[in-house]
């Protein structure tokens, strides 16, 4: 990346800065998938299968 950042490293520092938590960064992260460049039936697919998924075990 050009800004030598990662998505990761933008994440933290929101939940740094603002206090968010695993719920507040799953919401912004699902939409802006809601938001992707890919057929929707593919976002909700990821949304689905791996975004939630995913969020559930961080969250705990």
């Amino acid at each position: 990346l050009m800004s030598d950042t990662t998505m990761t490293d933008e994440m933290f520092r929101l939940a740094t800065a603002f206090g968010y938590g695993w719920t507040d960064l799953q919401r912004f992260t699902i939409n802006a998938m809601k938001s992707a460049f890919i057929h929707f039936d593919e976002r909700l697919a990821i949304i689905d299968e791996v975004i939630k998924p995913r969020y559930a075990v961080l969250a705990g």
